[in-house]
């Protein structure tokens, strides 16, 4: 599968499966959350069950974290519902699609959405999720690197160890370097794979490469871009995830319109 330049744009993959991947302005990012916001305004009732929907499934699990005394591993959970998150507001892309054609949105399009490339979009939330463990055994590798086999102790004395003790910074550190670098890898993995999966009929491969290739070539706006991702889902979870519920959907219908200006048809 190779890659080809043009002075247009750039191709991931070949054949019916040809990907051109188009140059963005470094603003754009900023257009991409407008037009999310305007598509949660014309279907609100079904952005914000959605939206309802993963925050209380988030806030479940990390409830059930802190039954099973592993309360510690809810910060790094929370930076891994980052790396799925892409898979889970297909429903978003969907209503996106759907207003951008001029069709009636209801939520049970956007429950059971039907894509072009269903085999292929199960395979990518396969690898999301396979990067999604391995984050997770990096960070209790990690945690026993410099806390030793003592145990993950309560999220309330978790915080303060973690801030206040030498060991505590060190993991801090570690543990931020080695979650960028991974953050960075799964943005560029999964930018507009998924979408592109959904709307179009084209092989997990060809959509990563495309991903790629798109924030390859727009690397600034495209970490722009994935900075506001962050500070969303960050603030999202730091309201014990009832900002999500606005969050999440708004991230999900402009990561629509960011697909839409980077893939050219």
């Amino acid at each position: 599968m190779g890659v080809a330049l043009s002075h247009e744009g750039q191709k991931a993959g070949g054949g019916s499966g040809s990907i051109e991947i188009a140059k963005i302005r470094a603003d754009d990012p900023w257009i991409w959350i407008r037009r999310g916001w305007a598509d949660m305004g014309r279907a609100p009732l079904v952005s914000l069950s959605y939206g309802l929907g993963f925050s209380a499934i988030s806030a479940a699990l990390v409830a059930a974290m802190f039954w099973l005394n592993a309360s510690s591993l809810a910060l790094a959970a929370g930076a891994g519902f980052m790396i799925v998150g892409p898979m889970l507001a297909v429903g978003m892309y969907e209503a996106s699609r759907r207003m951008e054609s001029g069709r009636h949105v209801a939520l049970f399009d956007v429950l059971f959405v039907s894509t072009r490339s269903p085999a292929q979009l199960a395979f990518m939330g396969i690898i999301l999720m396979g990067v999604f463990l391995v984050w997770m055994r990096v960070a209790t590798l990690l945690f026993a690197l410099f806390f030793g086999d003592s145990g993950f102790p309560p999220l309330p004395d978790f915080i303060p160890t973690l801030l206040l003790t030498p060991h505590g910074l060190s993991l801090l550190v570690v543990g931020t370097i080695v979650g960028a670098v991974l953050a960075v890898f799964t943005f560029a993995l999964s930018a507009i794979s998924v979408p592109l999966l959904m709307a179009r009929d084209v092989d997990a491969v060809t959509a990563v490469l495309a991903s790629f290739q798109a924030v390859r070539k727009n690397f600034w706006p495209m970490m722009l871009w994935g900075w506001i991702i962050a500070f969303a889902m960050g603030f999202g979870i730091a309201t014990l995830f009832i900002g999500m519920i606005f969050t999440f959907p708004l991230v999900g219908h402009a990561t629509w319109h960011a697909y839409r200006a980077l893939v050219k048809n």
